[in-house]
């Protein structure tokens, strides 16, 4: 596997006209259907399978900025790696509700779909949903691919193979392009400042770029 600097360089070198043309090749068209904003499942006492929705750093504060949230209004520590006992992660995700949506999705019932509520502010994973490009080191939301073409990656999503335009196409592929590097980024930042922080019992700890973090995002 190529080192994560290595893959940085290939991701700030993606053309996004090639990005483009293979968004444009697999088509979509959001549905506004939600599914990529809500838990896969929900049971009646709340206990689903929770939305995660990867949100870096600066997007959390700009999130803030739009309402006044505080830190954990915004997001909360990405649940892999860590229990009720507590433990150690490397991501945020977005802060989900008891049935595990996305609190930034607002169900449209009867009106054929849903609406994010900070959608002019919503994280480049869910601006550039549901493509990835296929890098080491990137994520891969909502599991494994569907589709591809060239080195996009397409994720399960109800809009793929509808029409889309060329403006449209290019758009998401710029999008698509600047999450792949700023991804990148992040992780090799995780890597260069990760110092084990030996959380206590019931303790959770996030490392992200800006180093380790509690829960409320000040630093630990």
């Amino acid at each position: 596997m190529d080192s994560l600097e290595a893959e940085l360089d290939r991701a700030r070198a993606l053309s996004v006209t090639e990005l483009a043309d293979a968004i444009e090749s697999i088509g979509f068209e959001c549905t506004r259907c939600g599914a990529c904003c809500k838990a896969e499942t929900c049971g009646s006492d709340g206990d689903g399978d929770d939305h995660t929705a990867t949100v870096f750093p600066e997007e959390v504060r700009a999130i803030q900025r739009t309402e006044a949230y505080d830190w954990r209004d915004v997001a909360r520590p990405m649940p892999y790696g860590v229990s009720e006992s507590g433990g150690e992660t490397f991501e945020w995700a977005l802060e989900t509700d008891a049935c595990g949506d996305c609190v930034f999705y607002e169900d449209d019932s009867g009106e054929g779909g849903g609406a994010c509520t900070i959608y002019g502010d919503r994280p480049l994973v869910c601006e550039s949903y549901p493509f990835s490009v296929d890098l080491a080191g990137t994520s891969q939301p909502l599991g494994e691919a569907v589709d591809e073409a060239g080195m996009v990656r397409a994720h399960e999503c109800e809009g793929l193979g509808r029409d889309i335009s060329r403006a449209e196409a290019e758009d998401l592929a710029a999008t698509l392009k600047e999450r792949t590097v700023r991804e990148l980024e992040e992780a090799i930042s995780v890597r260069d400042n990760f110092e084990p922080a030996d959380p206590a019992d019931g303790d959770i700890v996030v490392h992200d770029s800006e180093g380790a973090k509690a829960p409320d995002g000040t630093p630990r």
